[in-house]
């Protein structure tokens, strides 16, 4: 399997978003871990089974190669790991009420951190190279659960609080973007768009 050919991280255009709490969706509001987008930060050409292979490395476990639900959900129980490798597509973080929500545009080559809590959507899949796929992944130990910011929810608001930060970064390992300091990501401010 060939091994994953990651951007040098002083080259690595990143972007982070706090999103505030709105309407049952938590959003970054509990724990305060931002919501990354690491652009091209592998080659558009990155097969699902290059990714599937690296990410254990880094204390993740594949689960999954989909692309991305259309009703905005989050998880209560751990944060996602979104490895783009086919197609390009527009997503929506925050839920679509929130006047601080955020839609990005994702292509093959890039990756998504998706913390506990963060509200996440297809907006819409734009049927590039055959549609937009990823590798979804999670640490291990952790299962996914489904909640949707509706009455009843209140009990997984809580426990997003709760949920363990990343050990290491998804694709770097020890030092990566998801490990550094508010000051460190303002210090990358240049590439990155916090």
């Amino acid at each position: 399997m060939p091994s994953l050919d990651l951007t040098p991280l002083a080259s690595l255009r990143l972007s982070t978003h706090l999103i505030t709490s709105h309407s049952n969706i938590p959003n970054t509001a509990p724990h305060s871990h931002p919501l990354f987008i690491y652009h091209s930060v592998y080659p558009p050409s990155t097969s699902a089974s290059t990714l599937e292979s690296h990410l254990p490395s880094n204390g993740l476990i594949p689960q999954w190669r989909y692309t991305m639900y259309s009703t905005t959900h989050y998880h209560s129980t751990t944060h996602e790991v979104l490895c783009v490798y086919q197609g390009r597509a527009k997503l929506l973080f925050g839920g679509e009420q929130n006047p601080g929500k955020v839609e990005a545009e994702v292509k093959a080559g890039d990756a998504v951190v998706v913390p506990a809590g963060m509200g996440h959507r297809l907006l819409e899949d734009y049927g590039d190279g055959g549609g937009f796929m990823m590798v979804g992944s999670y640490p291990e130990g952790c299962n996914w659960d489904m909640c949707y910011g509706k009455a009843g929810e209140e009990e997984n608001v809580k426990a997003v609080r709760k949920v363990p930060w990343l050990k290491k970064d998804p694709l770097y390992g020890d030092n990566g973007p998801v490990l550094w300091s508010k000051e460190k990501l303002e210090e990358n401010r240049g590439k990155s768009e916090l």
